[in-house]
């Protein structure tokens, strides 16, 4: 599929320009030296700076997280060069071999890394997807999460859905592990990772091993390399240096997860590509991601923090905290307000209305929208009942709701004083998701050069973790 094909997300700032406070189409002009200085630095300099001896930089050292950017091109290109040893045909021989092995796959791995897999799974598969038979999932296997927290109930409760040990005796009850860490020293993920692999190899009494159930993901050394290499496994991918935590969603971090569950990851990885190339080629004014950093820079610089996403499609909540999750972690250093800020509307909206459009105006709203519903219009449908008030409304459809909720929320923070922008994707497909990803990655790199920060690291809470008990128990 050719970038051209792709039907691009838009991005509509209009309701966040108002002179009067922090924005205007003017100082979008006035900030275009600025965002085309950002933007050649993560297309030209950080991507120098990556390539081993080069020596086109020197002593240039790019942001930590700075190979995201050329990943998609790279994964497709050696994918078409070499459809069966390129890493991304090795993804795909090792989800459909744990597809004809198992009916269910445990992943594993700390919020930054399974947020981006999970909203993937929500927003590309089947709704209630889990709930569906085998055959209603076209045998591609169920898919939970863990390993991103303590919680005892939780993990017994886990361990009790995959059997609590017992002998495996039919596809259905076979289950596998995918376990991310870059180094295998996140505590959440080590003893969820010995606990389920004690209770896998109760359940495998016979072929297949447990090493052919097991599917790291991780560095090129570290606690989890070494005991994948002892343990055997089958397959081992790695996390590559410059594209961590949040910022590897599109390597076999994502890829994995979403190639077991059927997602077809080329067109996710083709959504990817376009948006780099709309970033590299479009101009100021119509461009999605140099348009959203401008519009929170400029509010930034008002005195506004600018908030995570409103997120208006359930299926795309995960996709809001994977953002979250990036834009905190990336963003919130040097006494930077970047608490988290995710909201799913209209869920949310009959208890959060008050405090969005109320009170100081320091909240930059991001809509993120879904065009294209994948399932048939419902319409609210006729009743013996008209207690409701709804009646009249009944060839009134879901879709039909919730876009006269968004025009009227939108309406209604204007009206507050409340800037606001909408981020719209034609559908939640790969392809869209793909641009999704790339382009709020792109955005939180931008901004780490707007803002002057130094995305390394974590905030004062990493180096502490050295001291901690946890730290001196294990």
């Amino acid at each position: 599929m050719s970038s051209s094909a792709i039907q691009p997300i838009r991005f509509d700032f209009r309701n966040a320009c108002r002179d009067d406070q922090g924005f205007s189409p003017e100082k979008l002009l006035e900030m275009q030296p600025r965002l085309d200085a950002a933007r050649l630095e993560v297309v030209a300099t950080d991507a120098g700076a990556l390539t081993a001896g080069d020596g086109a930089n020197p002593g240039v050292e790019p942001p930590r997280d700075a190979a995201f950017y050329r990943l998609p091109d790279q994964c497709l290109a050696e994918y078409y060069a070499d459809r069966r040893g390129s890493q991304l045909g090795r993804i795909m021989r090792t989800a459909k071999r744990l597809r004809d092995l198992v009916d269910r796959v445990v992943v594993l791995g700390s919020s930054d890394f399974s947020w981006g897999a999970k909203a993937l799974m929500d927003a590309c598969c089947q709704p209630y997807f889990n709930e569906l038979s085998r055959g209603e999932r076209a045998c591609y296997p169920r898919m939970v999460f863990a390993g991103n927290h303590f919680d005892n109930d939780a993990t017994q409760g886990l361990l009790a859905l995959l059997g609590s040990g017992r002998i495996a005796r039919s596809l259905e009850d076979r289950w596998a592990l995918v376990v991310i860490s870059k180094t295998g020293e996140t505590p959440e993920t080590a003893v969820a990772l010995r606990q389920l692999l004690t209770a896998l190899a109760a359940s495998c009494q016979g072929p297949p091993r447990v090493a052919e159930l097991v599917v790291p993901v991780t560095g090129a050394r570290g606690r989890l390399f070494d005991f994948a290499t002892a343990l055997g496994c089958a397959d081992i991918y790695p996390i590559a240096d410059g594209a961590e935590d949040g910022f590897a969603i599109l390597s076999a971090v994502g890829l994995l997860p979403a190639a077991i569950l059927g997602i077809n990851v080329v067109k996710l990885l083709e959504g990817a590509v376009a948006m780099n190339e709309h970033f590299r080629t479009a101009p100021v004014g119509q461009n999605a991601v140099l348009d959203y950093v401008a519009i929170r820079q400029c509010w930034r610089e008002w005195g506004a923090e600018p908030q995570g996403l409103t997120v208006w499609c359930t299926a795309l909540e995960a996709a809001g905290l994977w953002y979250d999750q990036l834009r905190v972690a990336s963003l919130g250093h040097g006494n930077r307000d970047a608490m988290p800020g995710m909201l799913v509307n209209s869920r949310s909206m009959h208890s959060r209305r008050q405090p969005h459009q109320e009170g100081r105006r320091e909240r930059l709203v991001a809509n993120l929208i879904v065009d294209q519903p994948r399932c048939d219009p419902l319409p609210i449908g006729t009743s013996g009942y008209g207690q409701d008030g709804l009646t009249r409304r009944a060839g009134t459809t879901l879709p039909e709701f919730l876009s006269a909720s968004i025009a009227e929320t939108n309406v209604a923070n204007c009206e507050a004083g409340r800037p606001s922008a909408n981020i719209h994707l034609p559908s939640s497909d790969e392809a869209s998701l793909g641009q999704f990803f790339q382009m709020m990655m792109l955005a939180t790199m931008m901004e780490h050069r707007m803002i002057g920060n130094d995305p390394a690291g974590q905030p004062g809470i990493e180096a502490n973790l050295e001291d901690c008990a946890m730290n001196r128990i294990l």
